[in-house]
């Protein structure tokens, strides 16, 4: 059986295209702002960009340990998607409100809310949050925040962010590295504590140079004096927003992927996206 025969699976496939081929949020936030974003970039000092970079780093894994593994196996229920935008608008505008120092205070406040977002969608589409793939696909979602300028452009920008992921596992052991390769090809693997450990640090360190870029984008965007709360309010709701799309993607390709395998899946999203174009 093929996902062409599923007129459902076909239907998610197609659903999970459309959020994960949609403008990045670097896009939807230069819409958001307009010119006066790619100025504060410019004006961005290096030892900012740095601490965001550092910030980004800790914020990740402290939120891996507190948000997603705090919400538990649990049964598979709806996710709370507005309770989590909510909760992000109101750590933005704090962040929004006392300037640029804030936030660094605000920043892992809200990648919680956002890791727990993401979390609470996975548990929606059928995964266990205890399993070490689940946290794996779950920090992987903040690599999807937009392309970067050693991306494919022949391939779709969410496999190409699939592939970053991968390739970041590279620099591991040799052990690790055959383990990187069974995962990418969907295979079912089993790590000891110590092996898992490296993992999932390698991977955060990884993603963080991704998720650093798009953070260092919402910063500029922060400190761009429009409406003071409201904008930092409104951005992170953006983000947050962005994030969940994202992870609702994601977490529909790796169930789908579950089913029909990894390249069968792969196949017939990058016929979908080509459709798109």
């Amino acid at each position: 059986m093929t996902i062409q025969d599923s007129p459902q699976d076909l239907a998610d496939l197609r659903r999970a295209v459309a959020l994960l081929e949609s403008p990045t949020i670097t896009a939807r936030l230069a819409n958001l702002v307009g010119s006066p974003l790619e100025l504060a970039l410019k004006k961005m000092p290096d030892v900012v960009t740095r601490q965001i970079n550092a910030a980004v780093h800790a914020a990740l894994e402290k939120s891996s340990q507190v948000a997603l593994w705090s919400l538990g196996k649990g049964p598979q229920k709806r996710s709370a998607i507005l309770a989590h935008k909510v909760a992000a608008a109101a750590s933005g505008a704090v962040g929004g409100a006392f300037g640029m120092s804030a936030l660094f205070v605000e920043l892992p406040i809200s990648t919680t809310i956002i890791m727990r977002a993401v979390a609470d969608i996975a548990r929606e589409e059928g995964f266990d949050l205890q399993a070490l793939q689940t946290k794996q696909a779950c920090i992987e979602v903040f690599a999807l925040g937009g392309r970067s300028s050693a991306d494919d452009a022949s391939e779709t920008g969410y496999y190409v962010a699939r592939s970053f992921t991968a390739e970041a596992m590279r620099g591991l052991s040799q052990e690790l590295a055959a383990i990187a390769a069974k995962k990418a090809a969907g295979a079912a693997v089993h790590m000891s504590p110590q092996q898992a450990g490296r993992w999932m640090a390698r991977l955060i360190e990884k993603v963080a140079s991704r998720f650093g870029v798009v953070v260092t984008q919402k910063f500029a965007a922060q400190a761009v004096p429009v409406i003071g709360a409201v904008s930092g309010a409104t951005i992170n709701t953006l983000f947050t927003s962005y994030y969940q799309d994202m992870a609702r993607g994601h977490f529909i390709v790796k169930r789908l992927e579950n089913r029909y395998g990894h390249e069968a899946v792969k196949q017939a999203y990058q016929a979908l996206a080509l459709e798109r174009r």
